[in-house]
Formats: structure tokens, sequence, C-alpha cells
């Protein structure tokens, strides 16, 4: 057999010849049978081989390059912050085990005697928040043009809009000007009858259903409550929000939404809008914003009608009490320019979101101060019963005569304030009076409830103590000790508002009530947008007949 048609064994025949030097059997290149480095490329290989080599280049490249930039910065970060000691931290995952969120504020009540003035706090490998607590520190922080951190206030913004919670620069200063008078003492004086009306509603509930065998959950109809308040005086809202239908409504709509947002805060991956708007978080988030939306765009529009008719105009401006919404509507700025629609909607749902839920806060925590502390309950109700008798309808000219109950309203705020941090983005670098510093495009958090608990500016600072703010000492006291509402350029612009509600519901609550703690089920107070506690506020009420 030829030696160039088949092998040696007489197997299977093949294209080649047989190579006597080295002893075996070699194909002919291009023949069906040839193997080896001569044969022909696959389509694949031919067309797909040189681009998958360049995409796998270019995207290992990239990955090096972004290890490299976050590698810089966080060494940038470490040099920035090398003068302000912290925590232990974790390489990945920053200080979230000694700061996680149901431990927090505890956590800050031994950290803050550890680490004078501030502390970084890592979140993550890459992110970090310098948490102030000194007021020199706040007093410097509060009085600068810094914009607020826009992580958590886009996660808003969809809801509210662009109000004074989010806006910075000129337009902030434009809204600033033209809703102050809204805020002003001759405005609130009417939203007295307004507010009285709405504590009594809760208070007959309560009547109803208090029993000497179980205690009351006091936050979610005080929630409803402030809503109701704070929805007729924006408004003139007439359906009650303490009735059944609408709380299945509207409070239920705004409650699921501030859950959602801050639940997205927590969750790192729904930081992004693309993930966050195709999950269904989201898609629930967006349906939600609608519905909350809807209500005052339709009473805008309906407002808008009426000013037309120059009568409707004139009933308006002689209102003895007009609302947040006719005030809003009717303010012009110094070139005659008012508010457009959408920035209407926007401050309106701004006023409600930044109100009722503060304000409900700070009375929860309001009545728990005083169920745990009755000595100062019993001063509180003998100051209101030597100026209002049961059944009486408290006026502006009581509130000047509360000075130990707006003692005890303040040590209250101290110590659950409502709103627990102010956060800024450094715009420029900033010297502390301790001499250190920080450069541009730092985040910056003003800790409130830190603050309230530092023992360097509190003496016992977990003692319930009224007496803190007698004229005497809060002179003594440095200003910025005491933030609940902020302070600087950019303070709460509704405080007014706020301490008239507090007042209101304290007076006529002690006057019906006397409050008790539940032992069984003590508070854990919690940050959420406003500080909640976790499993509640439970009170025994009894009635005094």
């Amino acid at each position: 057999m030829d030696r160039r048609k088949c092998g040696r064994t007489g197997g299977d025949v093949k294209e080649g010849h047989w190579d006597e030097q080295r002893g075996g059997w070699l194909s002919i290149p291009g023949a069906p049978g040839a193997m080896g480095s001569d044969a022909a490329p696959s389509w694949l290989e031919t067309h797909w081989a040189r681009p998958l080599h360049l995409a796998l280049t270019f995207t290992l490249a990239l990955l090096l390059l972004q290890a490299v930039k976050l590698y810089l910065r966080r060494q940038g970060l470490l040099r920035a912050l090398r003068l302000f000691p912290g925590p232990p931290t974790h390489w990945l995952y920053g200080s979230q085990k000694e700061l996680y969120l149901e431990k927090e504020l505890q956590q800050f009540d031994v950290l803050v005697e550890k680490y004078p003035c501030a502390f970084p706090h890592w979140v993550g490998a890459f992110q970090v928040l310098l948490n102030i607590y000194d007021p020199e520190y706040a007093k410097i922080l509060l009085n600068r043009r810094d914009p607020k951190i826009q992580l958590g206030h886009k996660f808003i913004v969809p809801w509210v809009g662009r109000g004074l919670l989010s806006l910075e620069g000129k337009k902030w200063y434009q809204h600033r000007h033209l809703l102050t008078p809204a805020f002003h003492f001759s405005i609130l004086k009417p939203y007295i009858h307004v507010m009285n009306d709405c504590v009594c509603r809760m208070l007959d509930t309560w009547e109803k259903l208090c029993t000497q065998d179980s205690s009351v959950e006091i936050c979610e109809p005080i929630r409803l409550m402030t809503l109701d308040s704070i929805m007729k005086c924006a408004f003139s809202v007439q359906t009650s929000s303490q009735t059944e239908s609408f709380s299945t409504n509207y409070f239920s709509t705004v409650t699921k939404l501030s859950e959602l947002i801050f639940y997205r805060l927590h969750s790192y991956l729904h930081h992004n809008d693309l993930i966050y708007r195709w999950s269904s978080q989201g898609q629930e988030f967006q349906a939600l914003c609608q519905i909350a939306r809807q209500h005052p765009a339709k009473i805008i529009q309906e407002r808008r009608e009426a000013l037309k008719n120059e009568s409707e105009q004139d009933k308006i401006q002689k209102k003895k009490s007009p609302d947040f919404l006719d005030i809003v509507l009717c303010a012009k700025s110094e070139n005659g320019e008012g508010l457009s629609d959408e920035e209407l909607e926007a401050e309106l749902n701004t006023f409600v979101f930044g109100g009722f839920d503060t304000i409900a806060s700070g009375l929860s925590w309001l009545f728990y101060c005083m169920a745990v502390n009755p000595e100062h309950q019993h001063q509180c109700r003998e100051e209101i019963r030597g100026i209002l008798k049961p059944g009486d309808t408290i006026t502006w000219d009581h509130l000047d005569q509360m000075p130990y109950s707006t003692m005890c309203i303040k040590e209250a705020l101290r110590l659950y304030p409502p709103g627990i941090t102010i956060a800024r983005e450094l715009s420029k670098p900033i010297t502390f009076p301790d001499g250190r510093s920080l450069p541009t495009g730092m985040i910056v958090v003003l800790n409130i409830w830190a603050l309230h608990h530092n023992p360097a500016v509190w003496e016992n600072p977990q003692v319930f103590d009224p007496q803190r703010f007698s004229q005497e000492n809060s002179m003594k006291r440095h200003s910025y000790a005491f933030l609940p509402f902020s302070a600087g350029p950019r303070n709460c612009i509704g405080q007014q508002f706020s301490m008239l509600e507090l007042k209101v519901g304290l007076a006529l609550m002690l006057l019906r009530f006397e409050l008790l703690p539940d032992p069984k089920k003590p508070p854990i107070p919690m940050p959420h947008l406003v500080l909640r506690s976790k499993n509640g506020i439970h009170l025994y009420l009894k009635p005094f007949y």
C-alpha cells in the first residue's frame, strides 16, 4: 500500500506522506484530515477574536482606572480627616458596624464623649461624613452658604417638588422672601382656633378609647391630627383627616411615601435612579407621587380660577384668617412676579411634608416626657389651670402665660429633636475654632441629637430638666447649643407655627388627661425622616371628670 495514502497499520486512509527521519505521519496542508497549526481559522476566530480582545482590554483598563480613582479618593479622604480621630472602620463597609441604624442614637451618646467636637463616619470605603456636635462648629457651618447635599433631597423632589427644602442660591432666596409673610404673627393668630378644634377632636376620640387596663399608642393619632391641622391652615380644607375615609387616602399615601424615601436612603443599590425606577418600590413610589400631588394641584387650580373674579379676589384680601395658599398666591416679588403653579405646588407640598410629621414627632415625645416626669407634668397642669378652665378655648393671649410649659416643651425638643441631622457639602474650605480644617467637597453633618446630648454642652444631658431654659440659664448658654429648628439664614421658616401647635396640644391634653407611661412598652428612639419610636409610644391616659 502506498504510504502516502494510508498509515502503517492499515487504518483509515489519510492524505499525506510518511517521514522516515521523524518516524511519523505528516499531513498535507489543506487536506481534509489535516490538523495542527496549518489548519484554516474558523469564521468566529476570523471575525470576532480581535474585537473581543480589544473590548476585554478596554474593559480591564476602565476597571483599573476606576480602581485607581477610588484608591486616590480614599487616600485623599484619609488625608483630609487625619486630624479627626473616630471609631474603628472596616476597609469595605466603613463604620456601619459601629453605627448601625437601630443603635445609632445610643452609640452617639457614647461617641460624643470619646471624640470631642467631631468624628468621621465612613459609609462604605469611599464615602465619609464628618459628624459635628459642638456649638462653635455648628455656628461656623450654619452661617455659611454651602449647599445641602443632594443625595437625600433628590429622592424627595418627585413628591414635593423643588421648594424651600431643596432650592439653593437666588431661587431659594426669592421663595423665602415671598413665603416669610405667611408665617407672620398676625397670620398665625387665627390658626390657633383651627389647632384647638383639631386637638379636641383627637382628645374626644381618646376619651372613648382609653381604659385603665390598656395603654394607647399615641403616635399615629397625633400624626393624623397634625395633618388635619396643617391641611386646614394651608388650604382651608374642611374634611377632617381624622375620619376614616380621609386617613385611608391622603394620609396613607404620604405615610407610605415617607417610608419609601427612608428605605431608599438606606438601600445603596437604589440610589441609582435607573435601578430604582424599574424596581417594584420605585414604581410604587412614582404612582403614589402622582396621587399625592393631585390634591394640592387641584386646589391651586380652583383658587387661581376664583381669583380671576374681582369680587372673589376682594373677598380673599379681606378675609380675617387667610390660609397659607391665599397669602402665597397674592405674594409678589419686587419686579411684580409671583410663583408659578409648579412652584406653588412645590411650596404647599413642602409645607405639608415639612410640617405635619415634625410637629407630630415633637408632640408625641413631649407627651412621653410629661408621662415619665410626673412632677413636671403636675406643675404644667397647675400653670395651665391658672389661665384656662375645662372646656375653654385657648387663645393667642394665653400662650404668653405659659412660661413653665414652654420650658418643658423646649426641654423635650432638646432630648428628642424631631430633625436629627443637617448636612452640607462644602463649597469652599472650612476652618473650625480649634484650627482643624476640611477641603472643598467634604460633607459635614451637624448631628443635632449628639449636640443636644453632648455632656460638654449640657450637664447631665439625659436628665429632663426644664430649668435649663429659664431666662437666666438661657442667657449663659451658647446660642448654637439648642437647635431644634436649625439656625442661621436657612433656619426653619415654620418654627413659630410649630411652637404654637405644641403649646396648644400640651395645654388641652393636660386639662383633660393625666399621662402615665406603659412600663412594658418603653419607646425606642430611632432615626427616620424625623425622630420616631421603633415600637410607637404607649401611654395610659387617665381622664379628669
